[in-house]
């Protein structure tokens, strides 16, 4: 019989019917295959698979998928698809509902909580088992009870919300969580600034409301607090997390005089653009100002010299997402079981932007 979806032939796309004529067994059987929740014989299993390989019905199966009619997806719902935070934790979402025969469906919020609520009643509608929501969280009432009520409204159709990298709702929800020690990532990388000598260090990036900042934000006071250091309210520099922000707030920063003699970058975008900003100024890292970041993605490397930072396990981070949402079943029997929580660690990985203070001040 010949293929009636190779790409390129002009021909009409493969249907069940059409699989299960060429197999010779009812449409019935075709979808028990499709859906595993019935018994089948493994000769007859074999010649359904078979038939659907030689119609190309794969491509239908993924449609299936997509357009609901299955619910062996998993939703990932991030704020910016090219920042790599959000691309290393979707990579390990990605790789392990695959491990599953799972889709795995990409949404973009571009950071608006309204779209983040859209895209999972979007997600709940096409009856996915699982949607992860990534990044920090905004400190406000009303989003947090729409997200408890998305949160119950899912448990109910058997599927499970899952916060990761942002802490826990303040009501109580049906959902799992996976955390990295953010704070005490902040308070490791401070600390290691003061040990260095550092008194007067500026605090760059992150947006105020988001759980994120103010988690790090409560790390590096924390250390500060410890070691008796200052605590200038000039020192705290929030805003985006981004290259455009550090460059541009840096820039800034140096030309207003502000005192400072290390800095602690909200993440390794928003130092790659302080960086930058340093030296257009003449100033050298790390002799003049020492510089750190946060996440440990490439750039951290990119830069020169590479950057001191904080690793967060991002995609093992998105990989236990998946674990904690969809364990159980005959396809996860291989599985250990997980808890509902987990908190992953973080630590300082130690390379060339960060010296002592200079003895006089580098910008004079």
């Amino acid at each position: 019989m010949r293929r009636q979806s190779a790409a390129g032939d002009g021909q009409r796309r493969a249907t069940v019917t059409d699989v299960a004529r060429h197999a010779g067994v009812s449409t019935a059987t075709v979808s028990r295959v499709l859906n595993r929740n019935y018994p089948v014989a493994d000769a007859t299993r074999e010649r359904v698979e078979s038939a659907m390989r030689e119609l190309g019905y794969v491509v239908n199966a993924h449609a299936r998928a997509l357009a609901g009619v299955s619910n062996r997806t998993v939703g990932i719902i991030v704020s910016e698809v090219i920042d790599p935070f959000y691309a290393y934790i979707a990579r390990g979402v990605e790789r392990e509902a695959a491990l599953g025969g799972r889709l795995c469906l990409v949404c973009c919020t571009q950071g608006d909580p309204e779209r983040e609520l859209a895209f999972i009643d979007l997600m709940h509608e096409r009856r996915a088992d699982a949607v992860v929501v990534v990044g920090g969280s905004i400190a406000d009432r009303g989003y947090t009870s729409e997200l408890a009520r998305r949160a119950r409204e899912l448990d109910a159709g058997g599927s499970k919300l899952v916060l990761c990298g942002r802490p826990p709702l303040d009501e109580p929800a049906p959902t799992a969580a996976v955390e990295y020690d953010n704070e005490g990532g902040a308070f490791a990388i401070t600390d290691h600034l003061l040990t260095r000598g550092h008194e007067r260090i500026l605090y760059l990036g992150g947006q105020p409301k988001l759980s994120t900042t103010r988690d790090r934000l409560a790390g590096h006071r924390r250390a500060l607090e410890l070691r008796g250091a200052v605590q200038d309210p000039d020192l705290l520099q929030p805003g985006a997390f981004s290259r455009n922000f550090g460059y541009r707030r840096m820039t800034e920063l140096l030309r207003d005089g502000l005192d400072f003699t290390a800095v602690f970058a909200a993440n390794d975008v928003v130092a790659a653009g302080a960086a930058q900003a340093l030296e257009e100024a003449g100033l050298r890292i790390p002799r003049d100002i020492s510089l750190v970041g946060y996440d440990d993605i490439p750039v951290a490397q990119e830069l020169r010299p590479r950057l001191t930072t904080v690793h967060i396990p991002l995609e093992e981070m998105g990989r236990q997402a998946v674990r904690l949402a969809v364990s159980g079943g005959d396809e996860d029997d291989w599985r250990e079981p997980t808890t509902g929580a987990l908190l992953l660690g973080t630590h300082i990985v130690v390379r060339d932007s960060v010296g002592p203070p200079p003895k006089r001040n580098g910008r004079a």
